[in-house]
């Protein structure tokens, strides 16, 4: 699914391609799922990848007057075959310079073993969380914009101890997001006093989960945690637990974010089902990235729309810092125009940011999403977000405090 936006914006490019006056391009690309368990979260992420796109060309482009362009790629979010080859177009067909993603942690990480890393393209996902990631053997190749998933466990697992919610029954996709999220929510959950009754890994993209709910279910805990797809499994099975009245309280994080859920199984359902999911703090860049958002009808709170948009804002500037189009020394941009010292950028201030690295000044982006000082892993510290389903809807209820 593409935006009518981009959609326009690919239009034109073609017709000024065919008739000879196309300008010289840097390309990015975009991976995605685009199909598959969060195809009803992915639009707003490209979108907000292409937003940054959009303000870097209408503020003079990138490396001299160049157009930045994104093609994107479809990864399925669970197809490692899928996401391998949409990597593969992108880094050798499309030759890219670097990539906004993937979304889905098996993807990226699929993306980046079988294409990415041997093609020496840099990656930037806005939205891998399993700490997997981070293990990764990537010659300092793969980033990421939002923070591992030992993090937003460890917060989840708070905010249900300060609810009053000690004993819970878990389940999880069974790949590296769901056993990465599950591992960091168990341990510091049972660290905290509380009790998982069951735990159990699902496969995704089945029709039927009653199976494992009754072997959830058997302690009679009222709470259930879905670490799952908002858009495939996870959606299955809060249905299936409704319909056999198991559970009266669910609980979920990032992947299950989306009122795409909500609208599958009905507000009154899911009324009060707790979520996290991560955020942006309460700083100049976050509230200029809203307005820009909202001035082209984009949801500034869209889960991942922030970190896709500081993703791609990125990458174009360590390109421009880097001099040139070419991959090699991009990781190396990377982390000097995302770290202090530097005068600040802000989200949307490509034109200050073109002339001081011109002039040879350091400069340190403070984003949409936060400040994006990478560790040796290629790590960003973060906000982790409570969110609550209130009048058909995933709201936010504010950061969820160390």
């Amino acid at each position: 699914m593409i935006t009518k936006r981009a959609l326009a914006t690919a239009v034109a490019a073609s017709i000024l391609a065919v008739a000879g006056f196309a300008q010289a391009e840097v390309k990015v690309g975009f991976l995605g799922g685009f199909t598959g368990g969060i195809e009803s979260l992915t639009p707003p992420i490209f979108e907000g990848a292409q937003l940054a796109v959009e303000q870097i060309n209408e503020q003079g482009g990138i490396l001299d007057g160049q157009t930045l362009v994104m093609p994107s790629g479809d990864t399925t979010c669970s197809d490692a075959s899928a996401a391998s080859n949409a990597a593969d177009r992108m880094v050798n067909s499309e030759n890219v310079t670097a990539i906004v993603g993937a979304l889905c942690t098996g993807a990226t990480i699929a993306a980046a073993n079988n294409a990415a890393i041997p093609g020496g393209v840099l990656m930037v996902s806005p939205a891998s969380t399993a700490p997997a990631v981070s293990e990764l053997d990537d010659n300092d190749l793969v980033f990421r914009t939002v923070p591992s998933d030992a993090f937003q466990g460890e917060m989840l697992a708070k905010l249900l101890l300060e609810k009053g919610i000690d004993a819970v029954a878990v389940t999880y996709v069974n790949n590296d997001y769901g056993q990465g999220l599950s591992d960091a929510f168990s341990t510091a959950f049972e660290a905290g006093g509380g009790e998982i009754t069951e735990n159990l890994a699902h496969e995704d993209n089945r029709a039927d989960y009653r199976s494992e709910l009754g072997s959830l279910s058997v302690s009679g805990v009222d709470t259930l945690v879905v670490l799952a797809y908002a858009d495939t499994s996870g959606q299955t099975v809060l249905r299936q637990a409704y319909e056999s009245g198991m559970f009266t309280q669910y609980v979920g994080a990032d992947g299950m974010v989306g009122d795409s859920l909500i609208e599958a199984i009905g507000a009154d359902v899911l009324d009060g089902m707790i979520a996290t999911r991560p955020g942006s703090p309460d700083l100049p860049g976050t509230d200029m990235f809203i307005e820009a958002a909202e001035a082209v009808e984009l949801d500034p709170s869209a889960v991942f729309a922030a970190q896709a948009y500081d993703a791609a804002f990125l990458i174009a500037l360590a390109i421009e810092q880097n001099g040139s189009a070419d991959r090699e020394g991009l990781s190396d941009a990377l982390r000097s125009v995302s770290s202090a010292p530097g005068e600040v950028i802000l989200p949307g201030e490509w034109e200050k940011a073109v002339e001081l690295i011109a002039a040879g000044t350091e400069i340190n982006y403070e984003g949409a999403s936060g400040s994006h000082e990478f560790d040796e892993n290629g790590d960003v510290p973060g906000v982790v977000v409570e969110m609550a389903v209130e009048d058909g809807t995933f709201t936010s209820k504010g950061q969820v405090d160390l």
